[in-house]
C-alpha cells in the first residue's frame, strides 16, 4: 500500500539523482566501496564513508525503495508487511524440536532491510555481552566501555509525540540525543493496562522489579518498552535516519534497488585471495552486470544473506560445495554454522468482562472502521494508536534459579545478562498476554545450500530446542509467566490461563505445548562469525576482514559469535558504526 499524505508531499521535492532501481542505469564510476546490502549495517556504511567526499561509495540492495510504503512508515501497520515484496519470505527446515514444523523467517527485503519491517524494539542487551565479543575475538574494541561512542553516534533520543511525563521512565544518563536514530517511549498510553505491569512489579519483586531503564547494561526487571520510533510517531529504519535526502543527495553516494548480488568474484592472477568485485542480476533470468572497487566489498546481507554469497562464490566448506558443482575458493567450514536465534512463544489469560480498559480503541484488532479511523488519526497529526506497534508497554528480563543453570550450564554472558525475555500488556479487551523469548539459547544450526542456483530458497536450521537448556529456559518461562500473572494486581482483571495451557500441569505436558507454538524470534546470528585474528575457526577477524581474503569484509549480525540478550536492530548498528571507523581508519 503506497502512501498518500500532505504531511510527507514535501520528501519528492528534493532531487535523489544518486538513486537507482534499474542496474542498467548506474554510471560508469571508480567505485571505493561496494557494499552489498542497504540493511542496518548497510546504510550506516554507506552513509559514513561516504562522508567523506573523496570515497565513492556504492550501495546495492535487492530489495525495492523503503519510500512511501505506508505499512513500514506508520508503526501500527508493521503487521501488514510480512509474505510481501518486502519480506525475503524465509521458512526454516522442518524442526526436530517443534515436532518437525517449520517455522517462518521474516526478513526484510527493502531499502534499510529488517529495520524497515521489524517490532522497532531498542534494546542494547547486557554490558557482558560486549565483554564476551571482545574477549572471544581478542579486541577491546567490542567491550562494553569502548561501543559507548557508537551508542551515542547512533541514538537520538526524543520525547514521545503525546509530550507526556517520562521522568522515572528511562534514565536519560545512558541515552544519547545526538546520534542518528529517533528513539522514544510510547507515545499513546493505556493508563489502566500500563499500571498492571508497574503495580504487578511494585508487589512481587525479585525477578520482576522495576528497572527504570533496561539499556544501561543491566536489563534485568521490568521496564518501560523503548522503540525506534521519532517524536513525530514514524518509524525510524536505517533507510530514513543514515540514509535521509542529506545523504542521498551526496553526489558521491549511489544506491540501486532491486538488485541482487549473487556473487563475489575474484582478482585473477594474484598471488593471495583478492576479491573486489561483486556480480549483480536484476532477476533471476536476467544477465549478470559486474562493478570492481578499488579499495574493498563489503557484504551487508545479514545472517542469510553474506554467507549465501559467500558459499555461491565458492567460500565455505569445499566438499560440501564440490557437490553442487560450485568451484571452491577458499575452504572456510565455519561459514554458515553457528547459527542462533531466540525461540519466541505466547501464553495468553482470560479476563474479567470490561476490566481491561481500551478506550474508544478496545477492538481496534478486530474492527476495520477503527483501524481507518486509527489511520486517518494518525495522517492528521501523527498522533493516536498506531503511533505505537501494539499496546504493550513493558519489557520484563529475567535469569533462571541457580540450580537450573549449574546442572545444564549457563549460555548467558554474565551475571548482569537475561536468559528470558517477556513482552507484556494486552492487545484486546479479552486476552492479557506474556510474550517469551529465550534470549540466551545454548541451541545452535545452519545454514545451507540446496543447489548451485543463487535464486533457490536456503536451508535454514536454527536447531531449535536442540538443548536440554532451552527446552527447560521455556518451561521455567511458562512458570514465570503464571507468578506474574497471579501478582495481586490481576485478581479482578484475569479469571484464568487461556488454551493450550488450560489445566497443564506436567513438564512433558508444557514441552510438547512449547514445541507446538514456538516459533522464530527473528533475531538470527553467528553465521559469519568472527575469531581472533589468526584462528583457524571463524569466518571473519576481529576488524571484520574475512579471513585469508584480501578487499572483503563482512558487516552485519552474521559476525556476532553469540547472540546477546537483545532484539539485534541496535547491536548491528554499532557493529557497523565501529566498523566504519575501522575501515575508514585504514584507508584514509
Amino acid at each position: 500500500m503506497l502512501l498518500n499524505l500532505a504531511v510527507v508531499a514535501g520528501l519528492a521535492a528534493r532531487c535523489l539523482s544518486a538513486t537507482y532501481d534499474n542496474i542498467e542505469d548506474v554510471p560508469d564510476v571508480d567505485w571505493d566501496f561496494i557494499i552489498v546490502g542497504g540493511g542496518a549495517a548497510g546504510s550506516v556504511l554507506a552513509s559514513r564513508l561516504s562522508e567523506n567526499s573523496q570515497f565513492n561509495v556504492l550501495l546495492l540492495e535487492a530489495g525495492p525503495t523503503n519510500k512511501n510504503v505506508t505499512d513500514s512508515i506508520v508503526p501500527g501497520l508493521q503487521m501488514g508487511l510480512a509474505n510481501t515484496r518486502y519480506d525475503w519470505n524465509y521458512t526454516t527446515v522442518p524442526q526436530q524440536g517443534l515436532n518437525n514444523r517449520s517455522v517462518t523467517v521474516q526478513r526484510g527485503r527493502i531499502l534499510g532491510g529488517s529495520t524497515s519491517v521489524n517490532g522497532m524494539v531498542y534494546t542494547r542487551g547486557s554490558s557482558s555481552d560486549y565483554d564476551r565479543f571482545a574477549e572471544y575475538s581478542g579486541d577491546p574494541g567490542w567491550s562494553w566501555d569502548n561501543i559507548q561512542q557508537y551508542l551515542q553516534k547512533q541514538e537520538k533520543f526524543e520525547d514521545p509525540v503525546d509530550n507526556h511525563n517520562i521522568t522515572d521512565q528511562y534514565d536519560p544518563s545512558v541515552h544519547s540525543t545526538t546520534g542518528r536514530v529517533p528513539v522514544t517511549l510510547s507515545g499513546f498510553l493505556h493508563p489502566q493496562i500500563d499500571s498492571l505491569a508497574i503495580q504487578a512489579s511494585e508487589e512481587l519483586g525479585g525477578e520482576f522489579q522495576y528497572n527504570v531503564d533496561m539499556n544501561s547494561g543491566t536489563p534485568l526487571g521490568l521496564g518501560w518498552l523503548q522503540s525506534t520510533i521519532g517524536h513525530d510517531g514514524t518509524r525510524s529504519s536505517a533507510a530514513t535516519t543514515y540514509l535521509d535526502d542529506d545523504a542521498r543527495a551526496r553526489e558521491n553516494l549511489h544506491i540501486v534497488t532491486n538488485s541482487r548480488v549473487t556473487r563475489v568474484l575474484p582478482e585473477p592472477d594474484t598471488e593471495s585471495l583478492t576479491i573486489r568485485t561483486v556480480e549483480v542480476r536484476a532477476s533471476e533470468t536476467s544477465n549478470p552486470v559486474n562493478f570492481t572497487a578499488s579499495k574493498e566489498v563489503i557484504l551487508s546481507g545479514g545472517s542469510i544473506g553474506s554467507p549465501l554469497i559467500l558459499m555461491h562464490s565458492g567460500i565455505a566448506n569445499a566438499e560440501k560445495l564440490q557437490e553442487f558443482g560450485i568451484k571452491p575458493l577458499l575452504d572456510n567450514r565455519s561459514v554458515g554454522r553457528n547459527l542462533s536465534d531466540h525461540p519466541i512463544f505466547g501464553v495468553s489469560f482470560n479476563v474479567a468482562p470490561n476490566s481491561l480498559d481500551f478506550g474508544h480503541w478496545d477492538n481496534l484488532f478486530s474492527d476495520p472502521a477503527l483501524q481507518a479511523e486509527a489511520l486517518q488519526v494518525w495522517n492528521k497529526n501523527r498522533t493516536g494508536p498506531y503511533v505505537e506497534l501494539t499496546p504493550f508497554g513493558h519489557l520484563a528480563w529475567t535469569r533462571l534459579a541457580n540450580n537450573i543453570t549449574e546442572k545444564l550450564g549457563d549460555p548467558s554472558s554474565g551475571p548482569n545478562s537475561a536468559h528470558l525475555e517477556f513482552i507484556i500488556g494486552a492487545a484486546s479487551p479479552s486476552a492479557y498476554n506474556l510474550f517469551a523469548i529465550i534470549v540466551s539459547p545454548a541451541s545452535r544450526g545452519t545454514l545451507t545450500i540446496g543447489s548451485n542456483n543463487p535464486f533457490d530458497e536456503p536451508m535454514i536450521n536454527p536447531g531449535f530446542y536442540t538443548s536440554d537448556f532451552d527446552l527447560a529456559a521455556a518451561r521455567e518461562a511458562i512458570r514465570s509467566a503464571f507468578a506474574f500473572a497471579n501478582a495481586p494486581a490481576f485478581r479482578n482483571v484475569i479469571t484464568g490461563v487461556a488454551a493450550p495451557f488450560i489445566n497443564v500441569t506436567t513438564d512433558s505436558e508444557i514441552d510438547n505445548i512449547l514445541r507446538n507454538i514456538t516459533g522464530s524470534g527473528l533475531h538470527p546470528v553467528g553465521t559469519a562469525s568472527m575469531s581472533p585474528k589468526g584462528a583457524s575457526w571463524g569466518v571473519v577477524d576481529p576488524d571484520l576482514s574475512v579471513k585469508n581474503v584480501t578487499g572483503l569484509r563482512v558487516v552485519d549480525a552474521s559476525v556476532m559469535p553469540f547472540v546477546p540478550c537483545a532484539h539485534t536492530q541496535v547491536p548491528t548498528y554499532i557493529i557497523a558504526e565501529r566498523a566504519a571507523d575501522l575501515i575508514r581508519s585504514a584507508w584514509e
